[in-house]
């Protein structure tokens, strides 16, 4: 079986771990810091907080931007369940906004136009998620003015796009958003087997952050509500988690850091060739807005159902049967049960339902070689003619 996406650990990355496997620290080490610290460079951002998993991250970005009860997060219906759960670990209420037909992502127009709604009824967000699916960077430009005008704050869930630039900027440098969270899952682009990062310019984001991942807990004495009682000291100040990074994990991120341009180079690579090999058949490859630069963590394409006598399900099946390990990235959040019973409707959101009855996600990694791509469209080739 071709998967859809797929880690590459190499000899580096081994030696890395086992390095802290013989040292002092597994937790709450030296690692850790660094990894931020190499992250942050890598998108020009002023802080950067490593947890344990892109969900935390968006948790604790929305408690940080004070989200909780009588709230609203909105967000696209086209990501994974972490993008919208994160304001109903809050206490707050969801909505979707619609996605643009062509880059997938939340539709900038849409949203004016459900701000404007809202802004009537007294329903405005306090945070907007946007999504950068597949890689490619959301308009953030157009959701940025929309926040200065409507007065909510932005989060990037950018779990797909490290590696990714917009407007020849790196994605993680905040310029348009209060805080940036990735994904290091390991179908992700670079990865720390588990774990993900929440990257801001605001120091008071970053503090709060920082507490929360840990408890609550501080040792700083500028913090606390009295004088330490002595050396061994700490506050819980406020409710926090445990959602630290280990220093195993940090270890192995900062190891495939040294590879990201690499690994969204190639694939880039590979995208040019699906797009040449795709060009004659029945589908929509990808579209790639000219202001932006996609990690490309993934390569959706569009079946043209008019064109074609089987069905969506068949063609997916079909695939699956050959040995391709397709996916479908992703069923709108407003189709899952748990969130269908708050009375979500398909028929308020025409594009995300298109796009749903349509996309496929095909293999999409830097070890995807010719022979597997040429496997991967033969497969597709045989299924669309079934």
């Amino acid at each position: 079986m071709i998967p859809y996406g797929r880690q590459e650990i190499t000899q580096e990355d081994v030696d890395a771990v086992v390095e802290v496997l013989r040292s002092d620290f597994l937790t709450q080490g030296p690692a850790v810091p660094r990894f931020e610290q190499i992250v942050a460079e890598a998108c020009d951002a002023r802080h950067a907080l490593a947890v344990n998993s892109a969900t935390s991250a968006l948790h604790i970005a929305c408690l940080a931007l004070d989200l909780g009860a009588g709230d609203w997060l909105w967000t696209t219906p086209v990501s994974f369940v972490a993008s919208s759960n994160c304001g109903l670990y809050c206490g707050a209420s969801v909505d979707f906004v619609d996605i643009d037909p062509r880059t997938y992502n939340l539709c900038p127009e849409a949203l004016a136009r459900k701000l404007e709604q809202a802004a009537r009824e007294g329903k405005l967000p306090k945070v907007v998620v946007a999504v950068h699916l597949s890689g490619q960077p959301c308009d953030m430009k157009a959701i940025h003015a929309l926040g200065q005008r409507y007065g909510f704050r932005i989060v990037e869930d950018a779990s797909h796009a490290i590696g990714s630039r917009y407007l020849d900027e790196p994605v993680g440098n905040c310029r348009y958003s209060d805080i940036t969270v990735f994904s290091f899952h390991p179908v992700k682009i670079v990865t720390t087997a588990e774990g993900g990062m929440a990257l801001t310019n605001d120091v008071v984001l970053a503090e709060r952050m920082a507490l929360l991942r840990s408890h609550g807990i501080t040792r700083e004495p500028s913090r606390m509500t009295h004088a330490p009682d002595g050396p061994w000291y700490y506050q819980q100040i406020a409710l926090g988690f445990n959602y630290r990074m280990t220093e195993l994990q940090a270890a192995l991120g900062i190891s495939q850091m040294s590879r990201l341009t690499a690994y969204v180079g190639r694939r880039h690579e590979i995208a040019r060739r699906y797009d040449s090999l795709l060009a004659d058949m029945p589908v929509v490859t990808p579209w790639q807005h000219a202001d932006t630069y996609s990690g490309l963590h993934l390569y959706v394409i569009r079946l043209r159902r008019d064109l074609i006598d089987v069905s969506h399900r068949e063609v997916f099946e079909s695939l699956r049967k050959q040995g391709i390990g397709v996916n479908l990235h992703y069923i709108p959040i407003y189709r899952q049960p748990h969130y269908a019973a708050m009375g979500f409707r398909p028929e308020d959101f025409p594009e995300a339902e298109r796009y749903y009855a349509e996309a496929i996600s095909l293999p999409m990694y830097p070890g995807l070689d010719d022979a597997m791509q040429d496997r991967v469209i033969a497969a597709l080739r045989k299924a669309l003619q079934e």
